[in-house]
């Protein structure tokens, strides 16, 4: 099958957009460098994979149809971008923006990244809207989801290693600058908090 050019278009729009995973990723790349912001990236990655499932087997039909399932999704996603904020605005934790912070574990990396994207409905939704519309009907359309689930995958893992790889480049300009530190873990957090505003207002 063919890729179109519909598809590639929209879906790098989607993941260039600047949400928790870039902002995860960006955090990341900060604090420990290149490899962490790879590791983060491919949680994040790992984290759509749930949403694009849930797209190929319509389990996400389901998800929609119930209300109480979608709000406690929903719910849960915006507790833990409230608690990344509260952990970015402490400076502590796989957030914090230090050359003396504690190390953090590329499972417990790898996790947190997972976490930010399993906990978002919105993906869900999105993701079972967004797909068939480029399916072709009555050709292998199983076949033709896991294509394009993957495409979308590659993509979200590239844009978001380019994130964190920028980050990790200006990390040594950063961490020499502890005003700049708590401005880059201020800015941070607000922007977890305005995140998980934003989720918080998402209709099914």
């Amino acid at each position: 099958m063919s890729i179109s050019a519909a598809f590639l278009l929209t879906s790098l729009a989607i993941v260039a957009t600047p949400g928790t995973g870039a902002i995860l990723t960006i955090a990341a790349g900060l604090r420990a460098g290149r490899g962490r912001a790879l590791i983060t990236a491919f949680g994040c990655t790992l984290g759509t994979v749930p949403h694009l499932a849930a797209a190929v087997t319509g389990t996400a039909a389901l998800l929609r149809a119930g209300g109480m399932a979608f709000e406690v999704l929903k719910v849960a996603g915006v507790v833990y971008l409230v608690y990344m904020a509260w952990a970015t605005w402490r400076g502590s934790g796989a957030l914090s923006v230090s050359d003396d912070a504690p190390p953090v574990s590329p499972g417990r990396t790898i996790l947190t990244a997972v976490l930010a994207n399993l906990l978002n409905p919105k993906l869900t939704v999105f993701f079972f809207a967004f797909l068939p519309q480029f399916v072709t009907p009555g050709r292998a359309e199983l076949a033709q989801m896991l294509a394009l689930s993957a495409v979308f995958m590659a993509m979200t893992f590239v844009v978001f290693g380019c994130y964190g790889w920028f980050a990790s480049a200006m990390r040594r300009h950063v961490i020499e600058r502890p005003r700049v530190v708590r401005r880059i873990q201020r800015t941070f957090s607000l922007s977890y908090l305005a995140l998980g505003a934003k989720l918080a207002t998402v209709q099914r």
